[in-house]
């Protein structure tokens, strides 16, 4: 799919000056520009904080609209922003990182690297923690179990596909499509298949109390798998946890009620990810939007508890995609120190 992408040409000038010129017009016109974000699907944390931005850039900033898109996978995603076919999408470091260097799923996928060269953070927040799901009575109750269980890693050609399958290895040493069956599903219809008994492990990165888990959480009683105490360590962990973003977490005890069977905090991998955007976006559009979100993020929070964890503080953790300079400029504004690998080029 990246490879029909890319044979559309990685010439950025022609597209993003086009991009900019029809943005800059209509806004001059007086009319709003449509803008289009991709993300991960309803459910998840990226959706909630993503369509929270997109809501409040719709209400608060006059001259633009943007449309939410929530379905395929970053990987692609990442490659549709850098061309200028969408205008923001959820990014993370790692993948930043894959991208650049052609590496991971961007493996083979000449002149990918120079199309990273494209994006700008607009802000970083955390995704949450990678939450391994069975069922109470699935007879899994240790990563050991998942030997030829059926298993949804992510999405097909998804950074969240490397990450788990990953993290399973370093745990049992299992291998993908040997040792267990991977599902290979979008999302939405992962959740679903999941709560219709077809799939054994749900694996979904996110920030609790997840909606879709705690739906899930409601009607069964369900086990959330953790990494072994003794090897809680990055060094025992390796690849899975050294990358760009990625660290080790815990899921607080209770966090899905009483239907969650497993006692104690749940140590997992927790991953940092963030919204990106075009370089050649325009920077008073960027600045005004990045404005707007941090000054009403609050409001939004007291009745979406997830919310809060998305904090101005925060917003620059982990981050190794330039800043666009729009967003740059508020955080500057704000006192935030730039770390050198985020100023605006």
């Amino acid at each position: 799919m990246i490879h029909s992408i890319l044979a559309k040409g990685v010439r950025r000038g022609a597209v993003a000056a086009l991009a900019a010129s029809t943005i800059a017009c209509a806004t001059a016109a007086g009319a709003a520009q449509d803008l289009r974000l991709s993300t991960l699907g309803p459910g998840t944390s990226p959706y909630i904080v993503m369509n929270t931005f997109a809501n409040i850039v719709n209400a608060e900033v006059e001259d633009y609209d943007i449309q939410v898109n929530a379905t395929g996978a970053a990987t692609r995603h990442a490659v549709q922003t850098a061309r200028g076919d969408t205008h923001f999408f959820m990014s993370s470091p790692n993948l930043y990182h894959m991208m650049a260097t052609e590496t991971g799923p961007y493996e083979g996928m000449q002149g990918v690297g120079r199309l990273a060269e494209n994006l700008r953070t607009v802000f970083n927040f955390p995704m949450g923690f990678y939450h391994a799901v069975t069922f109470a009575d699935s007879g899994i109750e240790s990563y050991d179990d998942i030997k030829g269980k059926r298993v949804f890693l992510g999405p097909p050609g998804g950074a969240a596909q490397q990450s788990t399958s990953l993290l399973i290895e370093a745990i049992t040493g299992y291998q993908r499509d040997e040792d267990y069956e991977v599902v290979s599903l979008g999302w939405d219809a992962a959740a679903q298949s999941f709560q219709d008994g077809h799939i054994d492990v749900y694996f979904n990165p996110t920030l609790p109390p997840s909606p879709v888990i705690e739906q899930i959480a409601m009607t069964n009683d369900i086990r959330l798998l953790g990494i072994p105490q003794e090897m809680g360590t990055a060094e025992a962990l390796g690849p899975a946890v050294a990358r760009a973003g990625f660290r080790l977490g815990e899921i607080p005890a209770g966090s899905y009620g009483e239907g969650q069977v497993a006692a104690g905090d749940i140590l997992t991998l927790a991953v940092t990810v963030g919204v990106v955007t075009n370089a050649d976006m325009p920077e008073e559009a960027i600045y005004e939007m990045t404005r707007a979100f941090w000054e009403n993020i609050d409001a939004r929070a007291e009745n979406l508890p997830l919310l809060q964890n998305i904090t101005l503080e925060r917003a620059l953790i982990d981050i190794n995609t330039p800043l666009h300079p729009g967003a740059q400029r508020y955080y500057e504004e704000r006192g935030l120190e730039i770390p050198e690998a985020a100023k605006a080029e």
